[in-house]
């Protein structure tokens, strides 16, 4: 044993086609889990969850279902697969060890938890005799993923181990564009193994990152300048999201699709996405017509009702997602950056914080718009999102003030609510296209 850390139990480095695949929730057996499978590698899955693991290990397959906007529907089984604990680790770090390739997909907040996990696999492998790199390709929505992960591998390995792991981990970064939804019992549909997904199925990851030769996989695209295409599924793909599922809850939506089919919020999302477009153009000065079409292709998928994701679950932690190098307030200094406007993502980022105030259950106060998006209090942005704010708010109470005097909110107090929320959206609108100088719609 060197460094706290036994080859005890790794299989022969290279005895079958492994991929291993870190978190077995939407992402894992959704997408990236799948593309594995069907590129013949045996998949297996590590996860904290018991019951999971061991239905998968009992059938060996799942099903995979998918949908289209315009309602198609297949289902396939993801065959070869099985999984283990996360919290045996010693079985778990061995199966990274001997892994081709290995993937994680746990959310940004657990990626801490799963780095001495990888860095006990990485131990094992840098001893056995004959292991190449391994390359683990990381699914996590934040900027710098990547590097964010090795940090943590490397802040819990032993330092005897440190350059031989090094030189041999690789950590590619990946784009998830594909919407898997949290899977509901009807989802399901009687199989608690099921996973229901949309169609779109490409998986772009940063080519330079890799350590090992770059494997042939189902939907992955490798591509140069990665950074570019991380911004711009975090500051098109998922502020659009964003901002529908926020501005959807101010209006007493529940279903995204619902929330996308309402004209003012969508005016609102797809301004703020051809917004943040826009600046991204100028960093790529080539993509100007691909990104126009990106837009749209995603306000077409949002729209795709048989997926039933809520606009709770796409609005959830918007602490993280106000923070100033997320989606909302990241995109708006992108813009910023370029001097081109930012007033429909503003509005965005006034919802958000709109919805914060409305769910707060944190300890203490709710914290400042200020405190949350970093933002000087003086600054153009931080003021433009008040300015929108208040009009929401202004609205809001001037609509439930006349309520509560003709009795409305008392006999029937959810749609007197539901015409609060859609009045006050509507003064949230007519002030950003006001202070956008936008009269297109007038």
């Amino acid at each position: 044993m060197d460094g706290g850390y036994s080859t005890m139990g790794a299989k022969p480095y290279g005895a079958g086609k492994t991929a291993v695949m870190i978190g077995a929730g939407n992402v894992g057996r959704g997408f990236v889990g799948p593309a594995f499978a069907a590129s013949g590698y045996e998949t297996v899955f590590i996860d904290i969850d018991e019951a999971l693991v061991k239905e998968i290990n009992k059938r060996g397959e799942y099903p995979l279902r998918v949908f289209s906007p315009d309602g198609e529907v297949t289902e396939t089984v993801v065959r070869g697969v099985r999984a283990v604990e996360a919290k045996d680790m010693s079985v778990a770090s061995a199966e990274i060890a001997r892994a081709e390739i290995c993937a994680t997909a746990v959310g940004v907040r657990a990626m801490p938890d799963i780095a001495r996990l990888l860095a006990m696999g990485l131990a094992v492998r840098a001893r056995t005799e004959g292991a190449g790199p391994l390359d683990t390709i990381v699914c996590e929505n934040t900027l710098d993923a990547g590097a964010k992960l090795k940090e943590h591998v490397m802040d819990v390995l032993p330092s005897d181990f440190e350059r031989a792991v090094e030189i041999m981990s690789g950590y590619p970064e990946a784009v998830i564009g594909r919407m898997v939804p949290v899977q509901t019992d009807e989802m399901k549909d009687g199989d608690p193994l099921r996973v229901c997904a949309e169609k779109y199925a490409f998986l772009p990851v940063d080519k330079a990152a890799f350590k090992g030769d770059i494997p042939q996989i189902e939907g992955m695209v490798p591509l140069d300048r990665f950074k570019y295409y991380v911004k711009r599924k975090l500051f098109v793909h998922n502020l659009g999201h964003a901002a529908i599922a926020y501005l959807g809850l101010l209006k007493g939506y529940e279903m995204v699709s619902d929330a996308a089919a309402d004209p003012e919020i969508m005016f609102l999302a797809s301004g703020a996405m051809r917004e943040s477009a826009a600046a991204l153009a100028c960093e790529n000065s080539g993509d100007a017509s691909n990104l126009s079409r990106h837009v749209d292709n995603l306000l077409y998928r949002v729209s795709n009702r048989a997926l039933k994701d809520t606009c709770l679950r796409v609005a959830a932690d918007p602490v993280r997602k106000l923070g100033k190098q997320d989606r909302l307030i990241g995109a708006i200094e992108n813009c910023a950056d370029y001097g081109l406007p930012h007033v429909y993502i503003a509005a965005a980022a006034a919802a958000a914080a709109l919805v914060l105030e409305k769910t707060w259950e944190g300890e203490g106060e709710i914290p400042s718009l200020s405190a949350v998006t970093g933002l000087e209090e003086d600054s153009g942005p931080y003021k433009l999102i008040m300015a929108l704010g208040t009009a929401y708010s202004a609205a809001t109470a001037k609509n439930g003030n006349a309520a509560a005097k003709n009795g409305d909110a008392v006999a029937n107090n959810g749609d007197a609510a539901a015409k609060n929320g859609s009045t006050a959206i509507s003064a949230l609108c007519s002030r950003a296209v006001r202070l956008a100088g936008d009269i297109t719609i007038l």
